[in-house]
């Protein structure tokens, strides 16, 4: 099989492949760090958190089974993030209140229960930062227009003849520029998010 054809997450279970994991690392850093203040977890305990869940993930994703699941990875990577944090309040002998009334058990409760709305949010929060962040990345890959082009196809939502006429291209440039974007997000998110 082709490079290019693996995704990001297929590449970083290649342990060999450092690159791929630091891309992987870099990408869920911000989400865990962010999921973590939500938990209660300060600022200094957050960072040494963030490594230690992706220490886990770095360790277990060899043997990570996908089975293309619809949200394998994604709830996978809460699972140890629920986990983590319990671990961290237990050998701190205490639990903070977490937000919004409930008590820190109850939220983790929910964070490892896949119909909570906990979990429902994480879902939800970890598609659009992963989106969202890839994007960012294969972004300087495409010429301007090609990325201009896309954008308002599949962003804003405008129709491929009115982006033709604002762009001054022709409407099949238009349709091979939403294409090839398309497919490197597809082929980078492959497995991450569905």
């Amino acid at each position: 099989m082709n490079d290019t054809s693996l995704s990001l997450l297929d590449r970083a279970r290649r342990q060999e492949e450092s690159q791929a994991w630091e891309r992987l690392a870099a990408l869920y850093t911000p989400l865990l760090t962010s999921w973590l203040h939500r938990l209660g977890v300060q600022d200094s305990d957050a960072d040494d958190l963030t490594q230690e869940v992706l220490l886990v993930v770095l360790r277990e994703l060899p043997q990570f089974e996908h089975n293309r699941r619809s949200g394998a990875f994604r709830r996978w990577l809460r699972m140890i993030l629920a986990h983590r944090v319990r671990d961290f309040w237990k050998r701190r002998d205490r639990r903070p209140i977490a937000a919004g009334g409930s008590s820190f058990h109850e939220q983790l409760n929910q964070l490892t229960d896949d119909g909570s709305p906990a979990s429902q949010l994480w879902d939800r929060q970890h598609d659009e930062h992963v989106m969202s962040q890839l994007m960012e990345t294969l972004r300087p890959r495409f010429a301007p227009q090609t990325w201009q082009a896309f954008r308002m196809q599949v962003i804003e939502g405008r129709r491929a003849d009115a982006v033709a006429t604002e762009l001054g291209l022709s409407l099949s440039s238009v349709y091979v520029a939403k294409s090839r974007v398309l497919n490197a997000l597809r082929r980078e998110a492959e497995g991450l998010i569905e």
